[in-house]
């Protein structure tokens, strides 16, 4: 079984993020990891190979030369190989990343099925599983969190609301959008850090896969930094004094209603 992990390099959720200008942005100083997301679909595809004894996990990604760190951390987990599809771009939509993933994935070899994370923390499109799926003419269930593996397809739950799930089958090849719940992703070892520096990673330019400009495209127009929130306010007066205030401060002052 041949598996493929999409991932993504992004800031940690902690990190602090200078905008530069009116659509650019210095993330140097940022501590950068695997997309929370991303890892568990990481570790269902290693505890995949891991229980039948054979099969290959490979991840890929799309992004910088750091990029090849988050790829590192990933062959750490437990993955075999990893491809890097650089790119120097701030800013790649979603439409043009899974193009470029489908490209790299189909050159390198056959997926038996192909993880994502429900979406990116940094980004939150949530669009790319969809758009690579489209592409590729795969079965696509996003929010998994239950996996059975058998007689030629999957078959998922996905939480759907209120506590209920919803039971899918599909037919593999497929692509699956992980999400916490899944499993709980291990931590690197030691021994299994400095293995990962021997692992094989592939890398290739984004340029060379000779991909068409998408029909639609999407650019960065703007970045503006999030307002800092205003402290609590406590409000006084009998029920309908309050209800009243708050009105009032939601029209005028958060300008929200």
């Amino acid at each position: 079984m041949q598996i493929y992990v999409c991932i993504k390099h992004v800031p940690d959720t902690a990190a602090n993020i200078k905008i530069t200008g009116s659509d650019s942005f210095d993330d140097a100083a940022c501590k950068f990891v695997v997309n929370p997301y991303d890892e568990y679909g990481l570790e269902e595809a290693v505890q995949l190979v891991e229980k039948q004894g054979q099969g290959e996990v490979v991840v890929i990604t799309v992004g910088k030369e750091a990029a090849m760190a988050s790829l590192r951390s990933a062959l750490a987990l437990g993955a075999h190989r990893g491809i890097l599809v650089k790119n120097d771009s701030q800013f790649l939509s979603s439409t043009l990343t899974a193009q470029a993933l489908k490209a790299a994935i189909l050159q390198d070899g056959t997926p038996d099925i192909i993880f994502t994370g429900k979406g990116s923390v940094d980004t939150e499109g949530f669009q790319t599983q969809y758009r690579l799926a489209a592409a590729m003419e795969l079965a696509v269930v996003n929010e998994v969190v239950d996996l059975k593996i058998g007689d030629g397809q999957a078959t998922v739950e996905k939480e759907i609301g209120g506590g209920s799930r919803e039971v899918l089958e599909m037919k593999l090849p497929c692509v699956i959008g992980a999400t916490k719940g899944l499993n709980e992703p291990r931590y690197p070892k030691f021994p299994d850090i400095m293995k990962a520096k021997k692992k094989p990673v592939k890398q290739t330019d984004l340029a060379s896969l000779g991909l068409e400009s998408p029909a639609d495209s999407v650019s960065l127009l703007n970045l503006e930094a999030m307002p800092e929130r205003s402290g609590a306010k406590i409000l006084d007066g009998d029920v309908k004094e309050k209800v009243t205030e708050l009105v009032r401060i939601l029209k005028e002052e958060d300008k929200v209603l």
